[in-house]
């Protein structure tokens, strides 16, 4: 199903658009409060998005050295190409220790490769313990964002799914009540667990150890309390130094929730005594990705998701109309690369404002990928008759200024004189729920003109 198809499916609830539309936007302000009381956040920018180009151009020397320095401290690492190896894996890891019950701190790669069913088939039990992951792992759906996997749920549908699923009282969504009852239920399987997994935010080279970015303190939880620990990350994810973490922590929570810094930034550099730890790298696409000069920049992506509060398009559509693991702007221009065909219609999700490149921590050319994306997929997809004629059309008329002119004042005449009926059909699906606006006698070029003219 396109993107446009999911889309109208959320929209079919336009209350519920409407506060999901507010309440992104609301991180969106907090984001910028935040950003702005960083002395030189675009210098900021600046450097971390250089840090990653140099990362991935040197990216076979710095995830060596990376996997030296976690052999030095004792870490057992593993190699991944696809999704498929990733999960054998980790299964591995836990036939060797014999695990039934693993806790699973948040981790879009594990999402990515569909660990979760694949485990679930072998008798399994994960458990997501962010507390938004919980929430959608108990609803049977995906995350719906990378932040904020449950942002499409009212507290309300929360304590609903809680009553079905943990066994708590009605209280009309009383989020305090809430969390404590999930506390409660998500303890119990921390205290269980035989291997905690989870994914990482950064890896750093120089010194072999992952650092893990949480609100909750669910990884160290799990960390802590389970036999073993297994890090999933893609090879992106390096970066050469430790000290390079004082620019991407900055802008991570920044970008992400408007936070100075995340609640935890775990580091974890050996497994303590007694107990085992495993790095999972895993490629699965990013190579072929990296191969491709106008896209490469999507690999800068540190997860923050704050291209998705300010997208338009993602805000009044939802994560699921994506249907893909990671959705908004940065997943339009990952999705195409993994299968171009199904994921044709994502690139289009998109006015192109560039609100996406602007608020962009490593400053990805979000809204230029997307465009270029478009051009691929126009010549290599097949296209609908009627978008190709409009296209063409509309090629025609803005190649000759004449013919725009002449096309400008018909449109202008007709929206002021028609009938309404005329303007507000079904083809007009701007004119369904608000009316156009008011039109103008000249054109922009005609009003500049006369605006300078008179001084």
């Amino acid at each position: 199903m396109k993107h446009s198809e999911k889309a109208e499916i959320f929209n079919k609830d336009e209350a519920k658009v409407n506060w999901h539309d507010k309440a992104l936007w609301y991180v969106r302000e907090k984001r910028d409060n935040s950003a702005h009381k960083v002395k030189g956040w675009e210098y900021l920018r600046e450097l971390g998005s250089g840090i990653k180009a140099n990362v991935l151009s040197n990216l076979d020397e710095y995830l060596i050295q990376f996997e030296s320095n976690a052999k030095k401290n004792g870490i057992h690492v593993h190699w991944a190409s696809n999704a498929e190896e990733h999960n054998e894996i980790v299964n591995s890891i836990l036939v060797k220790h014999n695990a039934k019950k693993v806790v699973k701190s948040k981790s879009m790669l594990t999402e990515e490769c569909h660990l979760n069913p694949y485990l679930e088939k072998k008798g399994i039990e994960v458990i997501d313990t962010d507390l938004g992951e919980r929430i959608v792992q108990l609803a049977k759906e995906p995350p719906s964002h990378i932040v904020l996997p449950a942002i499409h749920k009212t507290k309300e549908e929360v304590d609903v799914l809680f009553q079905e699923h943990l066994g708590t009282k009605p209280s009309q969504g009383n989020p305090e009540y809430l969390v404590s009852e999930a506390r409660k239920h998500l303890r119990n399987k921390f205290l269980k667990a035989d291997v905690a997994i989870t994914g990482v935010n950064f890896a750093v080279a120089d010194t072999g150890g992952v650092v893990v970015c949480t609100n909750e303190g669910n990884a160290d939880m799990g960390v802590h309390l389970a036999k073993a620990h297994i890090a999933c990350m893609g090879i992106e994810k390096i970066i050469p130094q430790e000290k390079h973490l004082g620019v991407f922590l900055r802008l991570l929570a920044r970008s992400a929730t408007g936070q100075p810094i995340t609640t935890y930034s775990s580091h974890f550099n050996k497994a303590e005594e007694g107990k085992e730890m495993h790095i999972i790298i895993v490629d699965n696409g990013r190579t072929e990705q990296l191969s491709r000069e106008d896209f490469r920049a999507s690999l800068h992506c540190i997860r923050c998701g704050a291209c998705m509060n300010t997208c338009p398009i993602y805000r009044r559509s939802g994560g699921h109309s994506y249907d893909y693991t990671i959705p908004g702007p940065i997943g339009s221009i990952l999705s195409p690369g993994k299968d171009l065909k199904k994921y044709s219609s994502l690139p289009f999700a998109s006015t192109l404002c560039g609100s996406c490149s602007n608020v962009c921590p490593v400053k990805i050319n979000i809204h230029e990928q997307l465009y270029k994306w478009r051009q691929v997929i126009v010549k290599e997809e097949k296209q609908p008759i009627i978008k190709k004629a409009i296209l063409k059309t509309a090629g025609v008329v803005l190649s000759k200024p004449g013919l725009y002119d002449f096309a400008g004042k018909s449109a202008r005449f007709a929206l002021k004189n028609f009938p309404k009926f005329m303007i507000y059909n079904k083809l007009n699906a701007w004119g369904k729920a608000r009316d156009l606006p008011e039109v103008k006698n000249d054109n922009f070029d005609e009003w500049f003109k006369k605006r300078n003219k008179d001084g």
